[in-house]
């Protein structure tokens, strides 16, 4: 191996046969007495600059609430906040714009499967109306309109036919008779 080489593969002390794993490792390195008391002041000297940050957070978290107090901010606000402004960061996402454009393709092709099944139907309904067997009882009930609703002219379509049916059925049932309309003196 060259010089350079070296620099980049550090190697660890491996534990020999028999010697623990953990104690190897927990082990403190050999340090002069004098190095340990300068890493404990040290130590002393980080705890109580957390300690003091931990404090001084404390205080700006309670100055924030006091200011958003008075402004009238409510935790309700800024959760409708955090939610609008999240769900603006996942609409700005590629995935997300990638999935809409799916889904909308998908939902074209959908509505033009409907659509294609809906003109096949139409065409399903237009064969059937113009079969022989349709025709023959269209017949049928003109031939039942004119004994019943009297000498109108043939023709129209189903739909008229089965609504003045329909209406000669009902004024038959519903009119009295003629006799019983004359007023007796």
């Amino acid at each position: 191996m060259d010089r350079g080489e070296q620099g980049l593969l550090k190697t660890e002390p491996v534990a020999e046969e028999g010697e623990d794993a953990v104690t190897m490792l927990s082990a403190p390195e050999a340090l002069t007495e004098e190095e340990q008391e300068e890493l404990r002041r040290e130590l002393t000297k980080v705890e109580e600059e957390i300690q003091t940050l931990s404090q001084v957070l404390a205080a700006k978290e309670k100055h924030l609430a006091e200011l958003k107090r008075k402004l009238g901010i409510s935790s309700l606000q800024e959760f409708k906040q955090n939610i609008a402004k999240g769900w603006q960061d996942v609409t700005a996402t590629n995935a997300y714009k990638k999935t809409s454009e799916t889904l909308s393709q998908a939902g074209q092709k959908a509505s033009a499967a409907f659509s294609s099944v809906g003109s096949v139907i139409t065409k399903k309904l237009e064969d059937v109306k113009n079969s022989p067997t349709f025709k023959s009882f269209e017949e049928k009930v003109e031939n039942l309109k004119s004994k019943v609703g009297g000498a109108k002219p043939a023709g129209g379509d189903f739909g008229e036919v089965l609504n003045s049916t329909a209406n000669a059925t009902s004024t038959m049932t519903t009119e009295p008779p003629p006799e019983q309309m004359t007023e007796s003196p």
